[in-house]
């Protein structure tokens, strides 16, 4: 699917918008009904601002007025209506199977159709140098598909850490870190402050920031020098990690193809050290 001309504009904008204009926006692109249907004072009120900010919004994304910033949304929306509205006669309330899998089959879909391939070339640059190690950090609940990721590429190459435990061991372990790594976080709304701080601490100290969140102007992203959009639609009352994985499980798999040589007799090293030791059973 095309992605929204409106998320285009708002990707290029977000640095420059004011506080106000990016709650502003990230109504647009969360709500998207809202703006397409809705007017001036509706999305002013949903997103806590002015009027006037939402005025400026619209002007600051290269639109002639909020009009042609609704027109736009709509012309968006109607070029997205018939996989929504198949989505939809899909799903019955009865069918907690039926649900859950649409859910999760959109999750996976969305992010990864948020996936621009300068983006996905550039960091899978930084995963596959060897010379720059990869620090990996996330707030609790992405935890164990950040671990998972860390693990898969700490089998593909050297110098993979995650870093965790108190804010006192976070800021340790970033502070002894080698200078120019590349720091990826994963962290979803609402987002845990330690992670916010990690992220600019390795900022500060020259690391290159990967964020995985759930919004281009998500307070993450906006630290990041390299961003990706998460999908977390859930049908519990807890947000879905499998776009996430499905993230991860890209970048991991497009890494082992740059370092295909190096990270071949890598895997065939451990393989003979697990069958030496008998460490793996088939029975």
């Amino acid at each position: 699917m095309p992605e929204m001309e409106v998320t285009e504009r708002v990707r290029a904008a977000g640095p420059h918008l004011t506080a106000a204009e990016r709650r502003v926006a990230q109504i647009v692109l969360s709500r998207p009904q809202l703006v397409g249907f809705g007017t001036v004072a509706d999305l002013a009120a949903a997103s806590d601002a002015g009027a006037a900010t939402v005025v400026r919004l619209a002007a600051k994304l290269g639109f002639d007025g909020f009009s042609a910033l609704q027109a736009s949304v709509q012309d968006d929306l109607a070029r997205q209506l018939r996989p929504a509205a198949e989505r939809i006669r899909e799903v019955g309330g009865d069918h907690p199977i039926e649900r859950h899998r649409s859910a999760e089959l959109s999750n996976v879909q969305a992010t990864l159709d948020a996936v621009r391939g300068e983006s996905l070339d550039a960091v899978v640059d930084l995963l596959a140098d060897l010379a720059r190690p990869v620090v990996v950090l996330a707030g609790e609940a992405e935890r164990g598909v950040a671990l998972q990721f860390a693990n898969e590429l700490a089998a593909l190459r050297p110098d993979v850490t995650m870093v965790e435990g108190s804010a006192v061991a976070v800021g340790r372990q970033l502070a002894l870190s080698m200078p120019h790594s590349t720091l990826l976080v994963v962290d979803l709304r609402r987002y845990e402050r330690w992670v916010l701080d990690a992220a600019e601490q390795g900022r500060g100290a020259g690391h290159t920031v990967v964020a995985l969140s759930d919004g281009l102007l998500s307070p993450l992203a906006m630290k990041a020098d390299h961003s990706f959009v998460i999908a977390a639609g859930s049908v519990s009352p807890f947000d879905s990690h499998v776009g996430t994985l499905a993230l991860l499980d890209l970048l991991v798999a497009t890494t082992a193809e740059r370092l295909r040589t190096t990270a071949a007799d890598r895997l065939q090293r451990v393989e003979a050290a697990w069958a030496a030791a008998t460490a793996l059973t088939d029975g």
